[in-house]
């Protein structure tokens, strides 16, 4: 996000998860702020991906989305080190909101998209 506004939000939403740790309210409020300024930069993934994020975590209680896999393999089945679906995955988490700060990579973009499938898929 290009937003000096958003930008400090992005850090503080980071700086709270290092510091105090999981708090889905707090996370909440600041996930709805934070969509407010990605529709000003008119990028629709960004704010999909912000708002799909709220609403998990106001549905769940935990963010329970795994990190996207680098490449997707068609028709073959993966093993992976996933989190069972009822644990909190703040790796992932702190991932998807560095995403959202930094949206001049192509493959950001691509993992924000990765992101928003999971959610909808959820």
């Amino acid at each position: 996000m290009e937003n000096p506004s958003a930008q400090k939000l992005i850090n503080k939403i980071q700086l709270d998860l290092f510091k105090k740790g999981f708090d889905a309210e707090v996370l909440i409020a600041d996930l709805k702020k934070l969509r407010e300024y990605s529709l000003e930069e008119n990028n629709p993934v960004l704010t999909k991906a912000i708002r799909l994020t709220y609403e998990h975590l106001e549905a769940n209680g935990a963010f329970l989305i795994p990190i996207p896999d680098d490449e997707p393999l068609e028709d073959e089945e993966l093993v992976t080190d996933e989190a069972p679906a009822n644990e909190n995955n703040l790796e992932s988490l702190e991932y998807l909101i560095n995403l959202f700060s930094d949206l001049s990579h192509k493959n950001n973009i691509l993992d924000l998209r990765e992101y928003n499938k999971a959610f909808l898929a959820f």
